[in-house]
């Protein structure tokens, strides 16, 4: 199996194993990069590869400095990819099975402040959907990847319905009235947005009527975190600061670890660390 059929046939297998869409981009990409790099190699089938050219592989990414965590998401990619292979028989062995992960040191969730989170929605107050977005993640604690599959239906008054994804159950999120009043903002701006391509039911486009994906909201808020001079913070540390300032105004560990879609309760419970020194703070939730 030529090695363009073979990264077709893995995404088109992500397809219909239902996988959330974010992973099946980012695991396209990562073997579309790896296919590349062994085609340049003079590798044409699946069954050329073996571990010498995954190591070359992975030597590369680190000398076009890609960070340890990085290299360990492409790793992930890799053996999915040669376990596909193997299960439905296009390789007879796996050359992926014995790779290593490389170790890095995991940074605790980055918690804005009241400051923080506030120059952040004063910078992008002027966009309508970059507001409703950080306003999402602000008063719901949703995942990048839950907002991202957001659709208009899923909106339902003062509930947001989040689809399954991957490893977490499908939910209810109430929205606060500032979270609704973005929204409700956004809708109408989207509705002139959307008079091209009528079709298109996802919640957050772009200015031409796609769909806006997980890396155009990373790109969008980390903009805006740097025109609020907001320094060492991403994406999913405002889903961190709202676990945060929930646990800091008494929320139960049960209700908020419903709230966020956690799996095990100890997912919540590890936040209380992190929150212990600031738990005198006078925190009101309506202004999160």
């Amino acid at each position: 199996m030529d090695l363009a059929f073979a990264h077709r046939k893995f995404v088109d297998h992500l397809g219909s194993r239902r996988r959330a869409r974010a992973t099946i981009v980012a695991y396209g990409k990562d073997i579309e990069q790896l296919t590349q790099f062994l085609s340049n190699m003079g590798k044409k089938t699946v069954g050329d590869i073996s571990r010498d050219e995954l190591d070359a592989y992975l030597q590369k990414l680190g000398s076009d400095n890609y960070t340890p965590k990085s290299v360990s998401r492409k790793i992930n990619s890799i053996k999915t990819f040669f376990r596909f292979l193997k299960a439905n028989g296009f390789v007879s062995l796996d050359p992926a099975v014995e790779i290593e992960h490389p170790k890095y040191d995991v940074k605790p969730p980055r918690i804005l402040s009241k400051l923080e989170y506030r120059a952040l929605r004063d910078a992008c107050r002027g966009d309508a959907r970059t507001y409703a977005i950080v306003e999402l993640f602000l008063q719901t604690g949703l995942r990048i990847g839950e907002l991202a599959a957001l659709t208009l239906s899923d909106v339902k008054g003062s509930e947001l319905h989040v689809a399954a994804q991957e490893g977490h159950a499908a939910r209810s999120v109430p929205i606060n009235k500032a979270a609704r009043e973005a929204l409700t903002n956004y809708i109408n701006v989207r509705q002139s947005i959307a008079a091209g391509n009528p079709s298109n039911t996802e919640l957050f486009i772009t200015k031409t009527g796609k769909t806006l994906l997980i890396r155009n909201i990373r790109t969008s808020i980390d903009r805006y975190f740097r025109i609020a001079g907001i320094d060492g913070a991403k994406v999913n540390d405002l889903r961190h600061t709202f676990i945060a300032h929930h646990l800091m105004a008494g929320t139960p560990l049960t209700m908020l670890s419903k709230l966020v879609g956690h799996k095990r309760l100890s997912t919540t419970e590890k936040y209380l660390e992190l929150v212990k020194d600031k738990q005198g703070e006078n925190v009101k939730l309506e202004e999160l």
